[in-house]
C-alpha cells in the first residue's frame, strides 16, 4: 500500500535540502534559484519506529523491514500558478496524485538566500500557496458542479450526489475556504469527494525551516505558523533542513552525539516522517518471526482480512483468523510463547480492527 506525501512550497524555503536529507541522497538538486526542481522527485523513507528493535530481539529475527512512506519533492510554486504562472499547472497536477501536502516553510533569516516574494513572512507564504490551490480547485469544481447539477436534473442518482457534496466544497472555496472543510454524509458522499482529487482536501503538515540556533526550540516565525495551525486544526513541526541535510551525511554511530550538542534528542526528520505517518490516520502491525521482523501499514478502522491482503492478496481472499498479541502483551511475556501461557494470545475474526503495534500471523486457505 503505497502513500506519498507531496512537499511544496515556494521556492528557495529549502524543499529540496529537506527532500535530500529525507532520502539521504543528492538527487534533488538545491540550488539557490527558482524552478531548480522542475520534475518531481520520489524518495521511500522508512518510518522510524524503536518497536520493532524489541520485537526482533524477542523473535531472533535476522533483519528488521520497516515500513515505509513515500515523499514527492514539487518545485516552488509562485503567486498565479492556477493561471499557468511559473511553471504553473504542471506542479499543481504533481500535488493532485499525492495523499498529503507537506508544506514547507522558510522561517529563517539569510540575505544570501534570495525570496521570490522580497521578505520573510511564513504565514503569507503559506496562504499565498493555498490561494493558488484552492484557485485551482474553484475552477475545477466550477465547471464539474453544473454538469453534475444537469445530469442530476435528468434522473442520473450518482450525479445528484456529487452536485450537493462538490456544491458544498465549491461554496466553501468561494468563501475562501479549503474543500477539506467538506462534510461528507455517508460512505458514497465520501467515495465521490474522494474521487474528485482537490487539492485543498489533502490534509496539510506545516514544515517550519528555521536556522540551526532555533532548531530545538523554533522562533518567532515558526511560533506564528504553530499558531496558524492550531487555527485551522492543522499540524506544524520544527526542523533545520541544513542540520538535516548534515546529519543525512554522517555514520549513524555519530549522530547521538551530534544532536545532543544542538539540545535535540531525535532528528527533525524523524519528527516530519511520524507526523505524516499520523496526518494520513495510518497504523503499523508487524509479523515477527526467525527471518525478519516487518512493519505493515495500513489505515485505521482497516478490518482483519484487508490487513492480511497488504501482505498479499491470497491472504485476504482466503483469510480465516488472525492470531494476534498486542505489542505491550508481546514484550511483557516474551513473545509469543509467553503471550498464550498468560491468555494474550488471541484468535480474531474477519470482524476484527486491527490495532498499532499488533503483533499478527494469518491463516488463510486458498
Amino acid at each position: 500500500m503505497g502513500f506519498r506525501c507531496g512537499i511544496v512550497g515556494l521556492p528557495n524555503v529549502g524543499k529540496s535540502t529537506l527532500f535530500n536529507a529525507l532520502t539521504q541522497t543528492a538527487s534533488a538538486a538545491a540550488a539557490n534559484y527558482p524552478f531548480c526542481t522542475i520534475e518531481p522527485n520520489v524518495g521511500n523513507v522508512p518510518v522510524p519506529d524503536p518497536r520493532m528493535e524489541k520485537i526482533a530481539a524477542i523473535a531472533g529475527s535476522q533483519k528488521i523491514i520497516e515500513t515505509q512512506l513515500g515523499f514527492t519533492d514539487i518545485a516552488g510554486l509562485v503567486r498565479g500558478a492556477s493561471k499557468g504562472e511559473g511553471l504553473g499547472n504542471q506542479f499543481l497536477g504533481n500535488i493532485r496524485e499525492t495523499d498529503a501536502i507537506v508544506h514547507v516553510l522558510r522561517c529563517f533569516v539569510d540575505d544570501d538566500v534570495t525570496h521570490v516574494e522580497g521578505k520573510i513572512d511564513p504565514v503569507s507564504d503559506a496562504e499565498t500557496v493555498e490561494t493558488e490551490l484552492m484557485l485551482s480547485d474553484l475552477e475545477s469544481l466550477e465547471k464539474r458542479v453544473p454538469a453534475f447539477a444537469k445530469k442530476a436534473t435528468q434522473g442520473d442518482k450518482e450525479a445528484k450526489v456529487a452536485a450537493r457534496v462538490l456544491g458544498e466544497a465549491l461554496e466553501l472555496l468561494r468563501d475562501g475556504k479549503p474543500a477539506r472543510l467538506t462534510v461528507p454524509k455517508d460512505e458514497e458522499e465520501a467515495r465521490i469527494f474522494a474521487q474528485a482529487q482537490l487539492l485543498t482536501a489533502k490534509p496539510v503538515l506545516y514544515v517550519c525551516n528555521v536556522e540551526e540556533a532555533s532548531a530545538s526550540t523554533g522562533n518567532a516565525l515558526s511560533e506564528k505558523v504553530f499558531a496558524k495551525a492550531a487555527a485551522e486544526g492543522a499540524r506544524a513541526v520544527v526542523i533545520s533542513a541544513a542540520i538535516e541535510a548534515e546529519i543525512a551525511q554522517m555514520d549513524a554511530a555519530d549522530r547521538p552525539d551530534f544532536l545532543a550538542e544542538l539540545g535535540l534528542t531525535e532528528t527533525g526528520l524523524a519528527r516530519v516522517i511520524r507526523a505524516g505517518y499520523d496526518l494520513l490516520h495510518l497504523i503499523t502491525y508487524f509479523t515477527a518471526g526467525p527471518k525478519e521482523t516487518r512493519a505493515w501499514t495500513i489505515e485505521k478502522g482497516t478490518h482483519a482480512p484487508a490487513a492480511a491482503g497488504v501482505i498479499h492478496s491470497d491472504f485476504e481472499k482466503g483469510f480465516i483468523r488472525a492470531e494476534t498479541i498486542a505489542y505491550d502483551d508481546y514484550v511483557a511475556f516474551n513473545g509469543e510463547a509467553g503471550a498464550r501461557e498468560h491468555g494474550k494470545f488471541r484468535s480474531e475474526g474477519k470482524d476484527y480492527v486491527v490495532a498499532d503495534g499488533d503483533i499478527l500471523n494469518f491463516r488463510f486457505n486458498v
